[in-house]
């Protein structure tokens, strides 16, 4: 009775907060044999497995329960570079927790009492093990500030915790910050001793802030979460998703994403899903345990994780995967992770709402770009899409044409890094799609559609502006934004270099002119309907469809209709999609007019000697050899005759 009694009064003196609750507050740590507890012993009343009223092992709050001697490796990250920690001292908060939750002494190891037997083991999530990278970080050295921490945590050494029950223990983060070991359920549905209700990220504001602060010259990235989908969205979740305990994502909410224990990609505690899947990186592993169609979700999320299985954007893979302190101008350090276009602490919802171009996607908000006009300037946030897609395809080194997305053309007039995509669209380039400056041409333009077509290719869409976004072109090709089922933007298309409809290429055979090589005949790659813009069937250049009349552009007496409709030849044998890039004495450029040299060659063969492929659109000229024609300088057009054919190889070869 006197040892119940005890026990009683350590409880009480631990929080007088029981009292609300019923049952046994315990719980998991109530190992006598009539507990709860997985593990069971025989001889002791419950607080005396930890706890020894008169006497103990001279440190901690009368404990009883044997210290652990291991030696831990501590949290580490990228993002916590300035942060040091020292090892948990016996005897020292966070050490009476661990003397039995790292997994090297067993329960009922005790001081006074000796060896307890006991019946049963813990729970495998509940061994932290003698790393402890995958868990929350405590025992700092020195809190160092943050710009993500509120403020009062490290000038004040108090949480923002309006209960005051999330706390600093001596100063400092320790396992009694977070946990209450005397009881279970103070949180009734994470039965994890927890200080408090933890859903919709309660616990973890209380020391991480959303107020706009800046430390060491960075802004606090945490800013738009309360108004960012994740904290808002109301899709019930299963416990099969594995996202945390709670009904719905958005009282999931910071545990959706991390784990405080035991996580599975250790540097920011990413969740990830159990078990991993092979061939991705963590980071974008944590996005996909919810955004894979799966019903784990209610109402299910668009399945983005299958627009992976078609030509998509690749996963990293060695040693350029994802980092959350990386530069923003991804140098010879090129990936596509979720990360890069979303910022998971900002994203909002998309609704039927999409906003205007060129400004940056709802879905993609907060997200960090690089400046149009210098390829290098960074801008956080991004205000306009096309800065984020700059990472990667601007001035970055290392850029690779990667075969998995196509045939590339290789175009006659090309700066220097043909995969620079900054100087295509610049407002001093010859002629450009409007990406980065409003559509200025002063050349009429009798083939653009007042509105963009749906994919269905008849259905009006998003009316037609002075600017266009990235993802007009390039989009998975079921997208909702313009009528199909699946998510937005450039996850993965049927449809190579990742365009959201059809584009075919034109080529040639292989070899040595004319039988192959430039200027030799085109390969018509082009069966169906040449002018549909989209559905079932979609025509080869469905993807011009969508912005330009093909009915227009292929009428009986068009250049276009004679070239495409008798040829096989596709836009992209005369049209760069992006922009003139480069200036050029030869071809003056306007409409996006530049040359495969692939599929063309210069007509070396006029009377002005071998000047290269020359196109004045003032008066209609055009000077090159193409499919075993020669184009000439006076406007007649002849099919080379065998020893111009052979004459030309050897300028061309040379």
């Amino acid at each position: 009775m006197k040892l119940w009694f005890a026990c009683a009064v350590v409880l009480a003196a631990a929080g007088s907060v029981q009292a609300q609750f019923t049952g046994d507050v315990l719980g998991a740590h109530n190992l006598s044999v009539t507990g709860p507890s997985p593990i069971k012993g025989g001889a002791l009343p419950p607080c005396q497995y930890c706890h020894a009223p008169h006497s103990g092992n001279g440190k901690g709050p009368l404990w009883a329960q044997s210290y652990s001697t291991q030696t831990y490796t501590m949290y580490s990250s990228t993002t916590t570079a300035l942060e040091t920690y020292k090892q948990p001292a016996p005897g020292s908060p966070s050490s009476l927790c661990l003397s039995c939750h790292d997994g090297t002494v067993a329960p009922g190891q005790t001081v006074p009492y000796g060896k307890i037997t006991m019946q049963g083991k813990m729970n495998q999530n509940d061994i932290l093990s003698t790393n402890l990278q995958g868990s929350h970080p405590f025992s700092f050295n020195q809190i160092q500030d943050s710009p993500d921490l509120v403020q009062s945590l490290v000038q004040g050494r108090q949480t923002a915790d309006p209960q005051n029950k999330v706390h600093l223990v001596r100063g400092n983060v320790e396992c009694q910050s977070c946990h209450n070991p005397h009881v279970q359920n103070i949180d009734t549905v994470s039965l994890n001793f927890l200080v408090r209700d933890s859903s919709s990220g309660q616990m973890c504001l209380a020391c991480h802030g959303t107020t706009a602060r800046t430390v060491n010259n960075l802004p606090n990235p945490l800013v738009p979460w309360p108004t960012s989908i994740h904290a808002t969205v109301s899709n019930s979740t299963l416990p099969a998703a594995n996202v945390g305990p709670y009904a719905t994502v958005a009282q999931n909410s910071c545990s959706s994403c991390h784990v405080e224990h035991n996580a599975n990609s250790p540097a920011r505690l990413l969740r990830g899903p159990v078990p991993a899947l092979a061939g991705m990186d963590v980071t974008t592993q944590n996005c996909i345990t919810c955004h894979n169609g799966n019903n784990n979700i209610s109402p299910a999320l668009p399945n983005v994780y299958a627009e992976f299985s078609k030509i998509a954007h690749p996963f990293p893979a060695g040693n350029n995967t994802h980092d959350a302190a990386e530069a923003t101008l991804l140098n010879n350090n090129r990936h596509a992770t979720c990360v890069d276009c979303h910022n998971p602490h900002g994203s909002q919802p998309v609704g039927s709402v999409f906003g205007a171009p060129p400004q940056i996607r709802v879905s993609q908000a907060a997200v960090n770009g690089v400046l149009a006009n210098d390829g290098i300037s960074i801008i956080s946030p991004a205000q306009n899409q096309y800065e984020n897609c700059l990472r990667c395809h601007g001035t970055s080194s290392g850029k690779q044409a990667l075969t998995s997305f196509g045939y590339l053309p290789v175009w006659y007039v090309s700066a220097a890094d043909s995969l620079n995509v900054i100087p295509q669209f610049a407002s001093s380039a010859t002629s450009s799609h409007p990406v980065t400056h409003d559509r200025s041409s002063g050349l009429a333009q009798p083939s653009l559609l007042a509105t963009m077509l749906a994919l269905d290719g008849s259905t009006p869409g998003r009316a037609m502006g002075v600017r266009i976004f990235c993802t007009d072109c390039h989009n998975s090709d079921d997208n909702r934004e313009f009528g199909g089922s699946g998510p937005n933007g450039p996850h993965g298309s049927i449809y190579p270099h990742i365009v959201e409809r059809r584009y075919e290429m034109s080529q040639v055979t292989p070899g040595v002119y004319p039988a192959g090589g430039p200027g030799s005949t085109i390969k018509n790659l082009y069966p169906g309907q040449q002018t549909s813009a989209g559905g079932a069937t979609p025509g080869p250049w469905a993807l011009c469809g969508k912005c330009h009349n093909l009915t227009t552009l292929l009428n009986d007496n068009s250049v276009h209709a004679q070239h495409v409709t008798t040829l096989g030849a596709s836009c992209s044998v005369c049209h760069t999609a992006h922009g003139m890039g480069a200036k050029s004495p030869t071809v003056t450029g306007e409409r996006l007019v530049n040359f495969d040299i692939n599929v063309v060659a210069p007509n070396n063969l006029g009377p002005n000697g071998p000047l290269g492929i020359s196109y004045n659109r003032a008066n209609n000229t055009c000077v090159l050899a193409c499919h075993t024609y020669n184009h000439n300088y006076d406007g007649t057009v002849a099919q080379a005759s065998a020893h111009q054919q052979t004459r030309r190889v050897i300028l061309v070869r040379h």
